[in-house]
């Protein structure tokens, strides 16, 4: 399923971060020689400890938001010493950012500028060192907002508040996504996105400040659940396996340059469904004083559910992990 992977050097930026160890793992089963870039203003060392000691595996402490040259230049020389075969850049998997509404409005100029100029950066190398090389850029269900068509197909634009709260993350990977488009139309750069909806699952910080770790944290301190507004609002769910298999899907899988991609479970849940659920599988009882309503943030989307059909066609994907199932396998994690 994945042959392209084996044999390839394949830099995943953020690599330390929930989604991105996961993929690493992948990567590395599957006979890839694995350079993660991590910062670690998210992402954490014990995500990756495991793989420290794996002769394929290397990781490099840098900012992608900086000159490519400044750290990997300076790491490719050092690795020609000893592995010249490997060497080498075959694809960029661009995962480096902070993705919880919390982390990223406490970041929003690390946020903004990874997106952007990171993505600039990475893709400039590229065209000069590596121009066969693919590039498949994480992008978000964020780049549609509060959105006006349900579900959400790829070819809708949107509807993003550009100078809100949320903004420093949703409207920098739209501009990612332009940067992409730039370099695919201009430079013929094989370059890949694909629209990350909510995912769940082992590694996730417990103060990501999304909906399933703070349910899950309260419900194990036996606290009321938070929610926010009247908890119709909606989300759906995606296990970080089923996404981890659609996304070295869309790297390996030929013809698919210039693809924009959904990635998600289309299973649909409302918040108050989704409160109800942890408490469940955690205490088994559910009352309406283990609940406490409190106004909506601004710009919070009140519905998001993925139209899957593009995954369905062009990778043969779809999610396989029930909700019920994931989430007590999380909430396992979490304790």
């Amino acid at each position: 399923m994945f042959e392209y992977l084996n044999g390839k050097t394949i830099l995943v930026t953020g690599g330390a971060g929930f989604v991105a160890s996961h993929i690493c793992d992948a990567l590395l089963e599957a006979g890839a020689t694995v350079i993660a870039v991590d910062n670690f203003i998210t992402g954490r060392r014990e995500n990756i400890a495991h793989l420290e000691e794996q002769e394929n595996f290397h990781l490099v402490e840098a900012d992608v938001s900086i000159p490519t040259a400044d750290y990997l230049d300076v790491f490719l020389d050092q690795m020609r010493a000893t592995a010249p075969e490997k060497a080498k850049i075959d694809a960029i998997m661009h995962f480096a950012s902070p993705a919880s509404p919390p982390v990223y409005q406490e970041y929003p100029v690390e946020t903004y500028l990874v997106n952007s100029l990171g993505t600039h950066n990475l893709l400039t190398y590229l065209e000069k060192n590596y121009p066969e090389a693919r590039f498949l850029f994480a992008s978000t269900s964020e780049v549609y907002g509060d959105p006006a068509i349900h579900p959400q197909k790829e070819d809708y634009w949107g509807n993003v508040n550009p100078n809100g709260e949320r903004s420093c993350y949703d409207e920098a990977k739209r501009l990612g996504e332009t940067i992409c488009g730039v370099f695919t139309r201009k430079f013929q750069l094989d370059v890949r996105i694909i629209r990350i909806f909510n995912t769940y699952g082992p590694r996730m910080r417990d103060d990501d400040g999304r909906i399933l770790p703070t349910f899950i944290n309260q419900a194990l301190q036996k606290e009321a659940l938070t929610v926010y507004g009247d908890g119709k609002q909606t989300r759906s769910y995606c296990y970080v396996s089923d996404l981890v298999k659609g996304i070295l899907l869309m790297l390996s899988k030929e013809g698919l340059a210039g693809q924009t991609i959904n990635l998600g479970n289309p299973d649909e849940y409302t918040v108050l469904e989704t409160a109800v659920l942890v408490q469940k599988i955690i205490n088994d009882s559910v009352t309406q004083e283990n609940i406490i309503f409190k106004n909506l943030p601004a710009d919070d989307p009140t519905r998001r559910k993925p139209d899957i059909s593009k995954a369905i066609e062009l990778l043969n994907w779809q999610p396989e992990v029930d909700f019920r199932t994931g989430l007590a396998k999380m909430i396992e994690y979490f304790k």
